[in-house]
């Protein structure tokens, strides 16, 4: 009927990930020679295995869970060319980057090439002398690029963030669907398609989507334990993000904004609060982008204020902290942008600043943009349903005063067993209820008769608080008994307090650009007393350390990984590249912890392979020692 979703597609045949298989000796071998690993992480074995057996599949691991290497590695073990299709310029640069910090052979063809640096990339393609080439799909079906790598005898493809193909996805992306031709002109290679997020439904229309045989369905954790999930309600957007960049100051954080505008003032503001950000959206002129984009992944700046259009094109490993000013459109979105956090398994925090009134801008923004399109109104509706499904799902994770991690897994399908997580502000104690919450709800809901169910929130408000504005006079507000009753509370924490009513459905809202607030049977309820009800206390709280943010500064000597950042920004700055790609702070702080006096001590690090050995081994231990860098 229309309006109501099409039912999930069957989950695609063949394994999902069991009891891991023997590691081939090759590929230890390669991951301690390349990457200075002993070890790989779960799953990573499984999908490795499928690439170098020549099996389609579908990979799906949460970001920072080490996808990558599972399409970097094979071609090594193999001595082949493989190819990487990725949807931004950005994602393809900084992997190109990291690849070639260890000596790795591997390079990308991207519209920001000159026409001389794509043909030698084209030439060292042809002779063999590269393991990946990372490119775009437009690019890949559209530039006489297949012709070449039909001669080259390329055997594999990976699909990187195979979740645009899917329409079901978050994050559809019509140039994704002509990666079906693949198996046509390629049937004997096989097709990977990596993604940090999908749901049942979304992985079985990638595998359809993409022509894949039998493939093997490999399911990472969807859970990020080492993230700090917080959800606050939003009073004060400035004062509030400012209070939560003050316990990452000096540490990359980004912060998302719904609208251009919002985040060109945010950045503005924090700047003259003395933080080093800079604004990013896609209204943006390209080279200010490239620049804002470039610093971060530089550490030259520390924050950036950004739409989602930022999100996709980070690869930098350290950030730890992601805030979300306002509400994201899917529980999908959010895990894609938190995931951007603490990518070296390192502690970070992500935190949302909650108002039930974005949940009626994106109702809103999703109807007109449905009207404006060229569906027929059958596909409008659909379209519309879908949004809304995914909106509300987030709005749920939102209100919902119980375990976040455990939330995000059981939304994507995954039981979590281990409350309290110590790692989420309803897990840590933080979000409290405010006191005689069915008394204030009362006199909220009462208000809301009182002017007649006429008004918005803003004015109900003002009439609680005792405002004399112009409205509430012209209209004789003034002589209501529910004038002045909250007047000893702001007027942002009193629009908290009606938009939490509206959450719980005790109160409800009209359709429209102008939305007037209603009384339904669960206010009167709530007015007669049968329906208790329990508020939130509208502001931050003490944020309390987390178990995995004490643990990895175990041990850690501070003053030592201080100097060690400072030696890798400038070694980043004189190479040109990003500053994670030379070391990522989980080496950095391995070795403040166990500083290493020799080549041999220092190559047992996590993360030191014999070609950064190579090129930093002196200058690491001089600054063991400390020695001046």
């Amino acid at each position: 009927m229309p309006g109501q979703a099409a039912p999930p597609p069957s989950e695609p045949s063949g394994p999902s990930c069991g009891a891991s298989p023997p590691v081939d000796p090759r590929i230890t071998s390669v991951l301690a020679r390349w990457w200075g690993f002993d070890q790989l992480r779960p799953l990573q074995a499984e999908a490795i295995a499928a690439a170098l057996d020549g099996h389609d599949s579908v990979v799906v691991m949460p970001t920072g869970g080490g996808k990558s290497l599972c399409y970097q590695l094979p071609p090594l073990v193999g001595e082949a060319t493989d190819v990487v299709v990725s949807p931004l310029v950005a994602l393809m640069k900084d992997q190109v980057d990291a690849l070639e910090a260890i000596g790795y052979p591997a390079a990308a063809l991207h519209s920001q090439m000159s026409q001389e640096e794509r043909s030698n990339v084209r030439d060292r393609l042809a002779a063999g002398e590269l393991r990946l080439l990372f490119t775009a799909p437009e690019r890949l079906v559209n530039s006489g690029l297949l012709d070449l790598l039909a001669r080259v005898g390329v055997k594999r493809f990976a699909i990187d963030e195979a979740h645009c193909i899917s329409q079901w996805g978050h994050d559809f992306r019509p140039e994704y669907r002509q990666l079906a031709l693949l198996r046509d002109r390629f049937p004997a290679a096989s097709v990977h398609a990596f993604t940090a997020t999908a749901t049942p439904r979304v992985r079985a229309d990638i595998a359809a989507q993409l022509h894949l045989r039998s493939p093997r369905v490999l399911l990472g954790t969807f859970d990020r334990p080492n993230l700090c999930y917080r959800v606050v309600p939003r009073t004060d957007r400035i004062a509030q993000t400012l209070t939560t960049l003050g316990r990452h100051r000096g540490e990359a954080s980004i912060v998302y904004c719904i609208s251009r505008k919002e985040t060109e003032q945010l950045a503005t503001r924090l700047a003259a609060e003395g933080i080093l950000a800079k604004p990013y959206h896609a209204g943006l002129d390209p080279t200010k982008r490239r620049r804002t984009q470039e610093a971060f992944a530089r550490e030259t700046i520390d924050v950036v204020v950004a739409t989602v259009a930022f999100g996709m094109g980070i690869d930098r490993s350290d950030v730890r902290l992601v805030l979300h000013t306002s509400l994201p459109k899917s529980l999908e979105a959010y895990q894609q942008e938190t995931g951007r956090a603490g990518r070296d398994g390192l502690a970070a925090e992500c935190v949302l600043l909650y108002s039930s009134a974005d949940v009626f801008s994106w109702e809103s923004l999703v109807r007109k943009s449905a009207g404006e399109s060229d569906l027929d109104p059958d596909e409008q509706e659909r379209l519309i349903a879908g949004q809304l499904e995914h909106l509300h799902a987030m709005r749920r994770y939102a209100q919902a005063a119980r375990c976040r991690h455990a939330a995000i897994s059981e939304y994507f399908g995954q039981a979590y067993g281990a409350e309290p997580c110590g790692a989420c502000d309803v897990c840590l104690g933080e979000t409290e209820s405010l006191p005689d919450s069915t008394v204030m709800a009362q006199k909220l809901i009462s208000c809301v008769a009182r002017v007649g169910e006429r008004f918005g929130v803003r004015h109900v408000c003002e009439v609680l608080r005792g405002a004399k504005t112009d409205g509430i006079v012209r209209h004789g507000h003034e002589r209501l008994s529910t004038f002045g009753l909250l007047a000893t509370i702001d007027q942002r924490t009193a629009e908290n307090l009606v938009h939490q009513l509206l959450d719980q459905g005790l109160l409800a809202r009209s359709p429209g650009d102008r939305p007037v607030v209603l009384l339904n049977a669960l206010s009167w309820e709530v007015m007669r007393g049968q329906r208790p009800v329990v508020l939130l206390e509208p502001r931050a709280g003490r944020a309390k350390a987390s178990k995995a943010d004490a643990d990895d500064w175990q041990g850690v000597d501070r003053d030592l990984f201080e100097r060690l950042r400072s030696w890798r920004r400038r070694v980043a700055e004189a190479r040109g590249k990003p500053a994670w790609t030379i070391l990522d702070d989980k080496a950095l702080r391995a070795i403040a912890r166990d500083k290493p006096t020799s080549p041999a001590a220092l190559l047992r690090v996590k993360g030191i392979g014999e070609k950064r050995l190579a090129d930093f081994g002196d200058a690491i231990l001089d600054l063991v020692a400390g020695k001046p860098a």
